[in-house]
């Protein structure tokens, strides 16, 4: 039996950490989390104990934002909290067999600075970004130290691109993030064809993103098309039904009354009908034709299971211009976007014209969707990832 400490750093990465972990349990090992950034949520609901106290930051954590965020990072006090985080990392660290790392160069740090023997999920670089990954100094150093035992990329080109650069065996064994989709019964097509909404899932940057997508919606709500599509929000705890049903008041939605076992909500604007959906994430993208995204672990899922998205650029902190730039370079050619326009108005009407564009390519070209497909292996990996990284780790 091990004792092992599970570092990550952020939203998604506690998700693909509390995966894991569920399979150490059932080995009979003991697993704790040390989420870097956020409350660690996806671990609690796994059992995991999480170690010291968390707090929610509205940037998400330290990473890829906006300057306005990085200036918030400082003014919320995330340095002073990287760095209590950092402490605890190392004053726990006898208690522990081995660190697992899922995420970037913070986590690598507190492992390597910890002087723990470390595998590492390295969720968050990829090759696709450049062509050629430049990891972030020191990175590599840590990487490269006798520490870290076993690394872990994203995509077959980061694994490849890794192995030579660290002259060290890095491997591509899936993304576990995908498992949750395993246990998903494949059932024949439905009749209904809808289009999930993912505004995100930080708050309060996710009022913002709701709020264009609404935008979207009200702009097409006058096109008879859309009286037969169904459009599915997946909505965070974080913004509850009561702030959303203000939010459509305000803006002259009408409240169709229904009320399901999930508390769901259902308004209509125009010919389009719209259901808010609190806690049906992975329900919505599973069966979705294709999403609205501007979030970040949603869209890489969505990827995974072979179905386009459509980003709308943000102000952010997270889901700004270039996240979204950076985004469409990691996942590929079947992330599009609305990018050569003037104003909001343009910004629009060009994500309509997508729209539209990948309805009639779903329902019309063949050869669309087994592209997809190709791609999803090419860029997520195939499902199951969880139990090839686990038997790689207890095999070493």
């Amino acid at each position: 039996m091990s004792r092992i400490l599970l570092l990550s750093n952020g939203h998604g990465e506690d998700l693909s950490g509390s995966l894991l972990a569920k399979h150490f349990i059932n080995k009979g090992d003991i697993v704790e989390a040390l989420p870097i950034v956020g409350d660690g949520e996806n671990y609690t609901k796994v059992s995991v104990r999480i170690i010291g106290k968390t707090k929610k930051f509205r940037t998400g954590g330290i990473g890829y934002n906006s300057l306005i965020g990085r200036l918030f990072e400082i003014f919320e006090g995330q340095i002073f909290y990287f760095f209590k985080k950092l402490y605890l990392s190392f004053k726990l660290r006898n208690k522990y067999d081995f660190y697992l790392v899922v995420g970037d160069i913070v986590p690598v740090f507190f492992a390597w600075f910890a002087k723990k023997d470390f595998y590492t999920y390295l969720v968050a670089y990829s090759s696709h970004y450049e062509g050629k990954l430049k990891l972030p100094w020191p990175c590599k150093f840590f990487l490269l130290s006798k520490y870290a035992k076993k690394i872990y990329a994203r995509d077959f080109l980061t694994a490849n691109d890794l192995t030579q650069q660290l002259r060290k065996k890095v491997s591509f064994l899936g993304n576990p993030f995908m498992d949750k989709f395993c246990f998903f019964e494949k059932k024949s097509e439905t009749v209904n064809f809808y289009i999930g909404l993912f505004p995100g899932s930080r708050f309060p940057e996710i009022v913002d993103n709701l709020k264009l997508i609404l935008n979207l919606l009200e702009t097409m709500s006058h096109i008879k098309y859309f009286e037969n599509i169904e459009f599915k929000f997946a909505i965070v705890n974080d913004l509850s039904p009561e702030k959303v049903r203000h939010i459509l008041k305000r803006r002259k939605w009408t409240d169709l009354k229904k009320i399901d076992k999930n508390n769901g909500l259902e308004f209509k604007f125009g010919l389009i009908k719209v259901t808010f959906n609190w806690n049906l994430f992975e329900k919505i993208l599973y069966k979705s034709k294709f999403v609205i995204s501007m979030a970040g672990t949603a869209t890489e899922q969505a990827i995974g299971l072979a179905k386009p998205v459509i980003q709308i650029e943000g102000k952010g902190p997270q889901f700004t211009k270039s996240f979204a730039e950076a985004q469409r370079r990691l996942l590929g050619r079947y992330v599009f976007c609305a990018t050569n326009y003037k104003n909001s108005t343009e910004q629009i009407n060009q994500t309509i014209n997508l729209i539209l564009k990948i309805i009639y390519l779903i329902k019309i070209d063949n050869k669309f969707l087994s592209s997809c497909k190709d791609d999803a292996n090419l860029r997520i990996g195939e499902s199951n990832a969880c139990i090839k990284i686990f038997n790689d780790i207890i095999s070493s």
